[in-house]
């Protein structure tokens, strides 16, 4: 596959992950565009859930559309039921979705304040 396709699927992936985020009440959903600031990934999708109950339900609708969608599943998961973080790990697009507490805890945005911010429509944000 070549890089652009693979640039193309990555942001398709994110675009599609943080939308259904947001459309199920995520709060706070963040796009980081960090592939020229590490290896790990193209994109870091943050949301935040009400409750662990939200996180995993969170968790399972992003995988749900993005199987239903683009036929893609994680290539591996972190965190489970009663966890205040879940990680879905798609390779070139990693979500991570917490409860406030712990989001405020690992900080993920200060850690990669040098990301650009994708809104979930594509446009810069500020």
């Amino acid at each position: 596959m070549s890089e652009n396709i693979q640039k193309e699927t990555a942001k398709k992936i994110a675009e599609i992950a943080a939308t259904t985020l947001d459309n199920k009440k995520g709060i706070d959903v963040t796009t980081l565009e960090v592939g020229n600031q590490t290896i790990l990934a193209d994109y870091f999708v943050l949301a935040t859930g009400t409750s662990n109950t939200h996180v995993r339900a969170l968790a399972d609708e992003v995988e749900f559309q993005l199987k239903e969608q683009l036929g893609v599943t994680p290539n591996h998961i972190e965190g489970s039921a009663g966890n205040a973080w879940t990680l879905l790990d798609y390779g070139c697009v990693v979500v991570n979705i917490f409860t406030s507490q712990a989001r405020e805890f690992y900080k993920l945005e200060r850690l990669w304040n040098g990301a650009e911010v994708i809104s979930i429509n594509n446009e810069e944000q500020e």
